[in-house]
Formats: C-alpha cells, structure tokens, sequence
C-alpha cells in the first residue's frame, strides 16, 4: 500500500506493508525520519523555510514551512514510539528548478533552514541529495526503512 505525500504536506507511519512517497521535489525538501527498532518512519514535503512570511497561512498549512513542519514529523514520530537517538534523517530537494541564476535561492535557503535547526536541536543528517536543478521522487519503505531516490532523467536507486 502506498500513502502519497504532496506538496506541503506529511505522512507518518508505522504499517511494514506500507510505502510513503513524495513527488516533484525541486525547490522544495523531503525529509525522511526512520526508526528501525520500531518501523517508525514518514516523509515531510515543505516548500518554504520559514512561517514568519506568512502566519496566517502557516497556522492552516503548517507543512508548508521547515520551522512548523519538522517539528511536527518528529512529535508525530515519537508519538508513535519513534526515539530521537534512534532516528535515521534522510534529506532529498533544496534543488533550484526555475531559480538557476539563483536570484531568491529558495532550494537553498530551505535546505538552510533545516541544517540550522537541526545544529540547534544536536540532529545529524545521515544521507542527502540535495542541490543541483533537478526534481526528485523520495520512496520509504517502513518495514525495511529502505529508502529510495529517483531523479528526473535517471533510475530509482536505493540509498
């Protein structure tokens, strides 16, 4: 079974015969969190790095921006038995698709938002691909936490 993740949006998980998958991620950043002691693991979509430019639309689409979203990920995650130390962070996105000359950055501003927030909170990235002006599909397999990349113009790879 799979649960589709869109933009600005989150799925959470603790199903083995489920997969959690993301789309389009140009801009944009998917971020995968596993725990594989418990079979814990989900996918957040945010387009945005931070809610300050906009409260209102943060409080009804709180995935929509690193600063609300993350935190959200993991809280859901450690509701469901997900423990911090355990916790496996996989980064995909933060690419620049109709940015390439690079004027608003916001590929890389949103990967910065999160890399500052996590140095706050003592969170480690264990792999990423991020960068470049390409999209990328994110597949997590939550029985085996196996994570999959594909982008635009290539295979599927496991990660």
């Amino acid at each position: 079974m799979k649960q589709i993740v869109g933009v600005a949006d989150m799925k959470v998980s603790n199903n083995p015969v489920e997969s959690v998958v993301t789309y389009s991620l140009g801009s944009c950043i998917g971020l995968v969190i596993y725990d594989p002691a418990v079979r814990v693991g989900g996918i957040l979509h945010y387009m945005l790095p931070e809610s300050s430019i906009d409260r209102e639309k943060a409080a009804a689409k709180p995935f929509m921006f690193a600063d609300t979203g993350i935190p959200i990920l993991f809280k859901t995650a450690y509701q469901m038995g997900a423990a911090k130390t355990r916790i496996k962070i996989y980064v995909a996105g933060g690419a620049e698709i109709l940015d390439q000359k690079g004027f608003f950055n916001i590929g890389k501003r949103n990967y910065m938002a999160l890399k500052k927030m996590f140095f706050k909170n003592d969170v480690i990235i264990h792999k990423q691909n991020v960068g470049g002006n390409t999209n990328r599909t994110v597949r997590l397999e939550i029985g085996t936490g196996e994570i999959y990349v594909k982008t635009s113009g290539s295979q599927e790879e496991k990660i």
